[in-house]
């Protein structure tokens, strides 16, 4: 996987906020050093989130987002645009402020900052067009700088900025690497059926073989109908076995139980941080009266198959389990309900797609409203009957 090819989940997401002609989309083309966003005189030119992704030193991957000015009060749409920029903030590894230098920060910058704390947003605050300003303090606000996009003024020094906030913000997260030395075994158990992607393996495939690879251990990729012939043939039990989610009950009666197994989607809970919340949901769901209201949720949007996993699968799954039929309503892709409040419960999918600030917010979103929170994974394991088996004793739990 190349530079090019890293997933929009996998960057570092550099958010551009402020208020309308400040400059953030001057800013944003200046930083990349290419036309990302239309830069006017008119206030308001950008109206809708404009996202780019690419390599930018000293950080690497990113996706960059001019967004709209925050005070847009245009009578039809501002409230829409104003809405949308505050989601964009959900996603946000680290946020640019953008202020015109010489003023004084005004309301829509403060509420901005007041955001950015409640959301445990890094941010930098980047004084604008500080080549007209008249008046600069000498004591500038917290998190400031002073740049200019026109001369490029503080473009490094905000690169450099950014750099150092990447690097705080993102303490090294593993899928699987932990849990293995080198020389182990780990059997990767991936399923080529109607809903597996033609020519590639899913996400949390990838991420997981390419850990093997780096802790030089023996990665062995199979289908769950070879699974049985390829155990029989190794000398020593494998260190782990990986499976995708559906093929939980075939694999489960395959492979030892003194063999720890678990599968890619309790595994991307765990590298997305949210785990313990999502086995803690998944208890929960025993209790739900029938026709208790269930949100399940996928972070991204695909052509749903006839025995697709989110509308077939695990509601048969579910249904087997506890005896009972909830009314399920379904999200997808961005989209992700603020107010929880008619749900029972919520089955989120592995979130291979959505940032882990993103799942972090939804997480949030779901306890803050009392609304048990799990995935995929762990439903589908609670499902089979094979819950803590899948947790490794526990050690996932860590």
């Amino acid at each position: 996987m190349g530079i090019t090819d890293v997933p929009a989940s996998e960057r570092v997401h550099i958010g551009f906020f402020g208020a309308r002609n400040a400059g953030k989309s001057s800013l944003v083309n200046a930083l990349t050093g290419q036309e990302v966003s239309i830069v006017s005189d008119v206030a308001g030119t950008t109206t809708d989130a404009v996202s780019k992704s690419m390599e930018l030193l000293p950080i690497g991957p990113v996706l960059i987002t001019d967004t709209a000015g925050y005070d847009d009060d245009d009578a039809a749409l501002g409230a829409q645009r104003i809405e949308k920029t505050r989601r964009e903030l959900y996603r946000t590894d680290i946020a640019v402020l953008v202020a015109e230098a010489g003023r004084p920060l005004g309301d829509t910058e403060q509420e901005l900052i007041r955001l950015f704390a409640q959301e445990k947003t890094p941010y930098i605050l980047a004084m604008n067009k500080v080549d007209c300003a008249d008046n600069i303090a000498d004591n500038l606000p917290e998190n400031a700088m002073l740049v200019s996009a026109k001369t490029g003024a503080g473009i490094h020094e905000l690169k450099e900025r950014l750099g150092i906030l990447a690097r705080q913000d993102s303490p090294e997260r593993f899928i699987l690497r932990d849990l293995i030395r080198e020389n182990d075994t780990v059997v990767l158990v991936c399923p080529i059926d109607e809903s597996a992607p033609k020519g590639r393996l899913i996400l949390p495939q990838q991420l997981a073989l390419r850990e093997v690879l780096d802790a030089h251990a023996n990665a062995i990729v199979v289908q769950p109908q070879q699974l049985g012939g390829m155990m029989a043939l190794l000398r020593t039990p494998p260190r782990i076995v990986v499976t995708d989610s559906q093929a939980f009950a075939e694999v489960a009666k395959i492979v030892p139980k003194d063999v720890p197994l678990t599968s890619f989607s309790i595994l991307m809970a765990r590298y997305k941080g949210f785990l313990n919340t999502a086995v803690a949901g998944v208890r929960a769901m025993q209790n739900l009266p029938e026709g208790a209201r269930v949100l399940i949720a996928e972070g991204c949007t695909h052509h749903r198959q006839c025995n697709d996993i989110g509308t077939v699968k695990l509601p048969r799954a579910i249904e087997k389990i506890t005896g009972k039929k909830f009314s399920l309503e379904y999200c997808s892709g961005g989209t992700f309900p603020e107010d929880l409040s008619r749900f029972d419960l919520v089955i989120h999918c592995g979130g291979c797609m959505r940032t882990e600030r993103e799942l972090q917010w939804r997480m949030r979103t779901a306890r803050a409203q009392d609304v048990p929170f799990t995935n995929y994974g762990v439903t589908l394991a609670a499902c089979t009957g094979i819950l803590e088996r899948t947790l490794i004793g526990g050690l996932l739990l860590q």
